[in-house]
């Protein structure tokens, strides 16, 4: 492996790395404390688009853990910002939460079921057939189908439920129509990501806790990856995958001495 040059900025996932079911992982509040006195950018990743980045600040408050708003980007932010690149002040049929919703006010978008220009597909934990069935039409009438990540499940305390993912693979096998994913792996994420913080990917480290998302995201972004084993992939499940990390450590407090 060639030599890499040294961090100097890292982005991190939450779910299965800082936080697994609401409680944080060993080692996170030192990791993130860490890199507040280092002084060094980083950005914690989400591919959930149900929580505003000011939500999940709360949320991770009460946690013990301290990460201001403008270091979390999700998925809704990273979709809101492609629609506004793509077409500025643009109108969306939107399924999914406040998070979504919220970004997409926030770049002067219309949230309107009346021929809009794209059907915009996010997490939610109350999935409706009508709205799913109004998608499937608007999507058969012209509208661009746009999906904030394609993760198929997600966690809950109940065990994993069916994410966004999975209701996009049942409004492609109505339509035919296959969405543009967003979130993780799309590399133009953490491109994205990269870029609020100033960061270059040749210097930049991302850390998940799963291969087929965080790993392959990191990877093709030209970051230096490490995978956890807090989270989604387990030990057994690397060998499945044509690539690999950097480096598979235990946990995020095996990294702590690396910032």
């Amino acid at each position: 492996m060639a030599e890499r040059k040294p961090i100097e900025s890292w982005l991190t996932d939450m779910d299965g790395v800082l936080i697994h079911e609401g409680t944080p992982i060993p080692g996170a509040d030192a990791f993130l404390k860490k890199l507040r006195e280092s002084g060094k950018p980083y950005l914690v990743l989400t591919n959930n688009s149900i929580y505003t980045a000011r939500d999940l600040q709360a949320r991770l408050t009460r946690m013990g853990l301290h990460v201001p708003v403008e270091n979390i980007w999700t998925s809704a932010l990273a979709t809101a910002q492609f629609l506004d690149d793509q077409r500025p002040g643009g109108t969306a049929y939107v399924i999914g939460e406040a998070g979504l919703t919220t970004a997409l006010h926030d770049i002067g978008y219309i949230l309107t079921d009346s021929d809009p220009d794209f059907v915009i597909l996010g997490e939610t934990r109350t999935y409706s057939f009508e709205a799913l069935t109004k998608a499937v039409r608007l999507i058969n009438d012209g509208a661009r189908f746009i999906a904030t990540n394609p993760d198929e499940t997600g966690p809950s305390t109940e065990g994993v439920l069916p994410a966004t993912g999975s209701v996009a693979a049942l409004i492609t096998k109505a339509t035919g129509k296959d969405p543009y994913f967003v979130g993780k792996p799309n590399p133009l994420m953490m491109r994205a990501g990269l870029n609020a913080i100033g960061a270059h990917s040749e210097t930049s480290a991302m850390i998940g806790d799963r291969m087929d998302t965080d790993v392959l995201a990191g990877l093709e972004a030209g970051m230096t990856t490490f995978l956890v084993m807090t989270g989604v992939t387990q030990p057994g499940d690397t060998d499945r995958y044509p690539f690999t990390p950097s480096k598979i450590v235990e946990s995020i407090a095996d990294l702590v001495d690396l910032v």
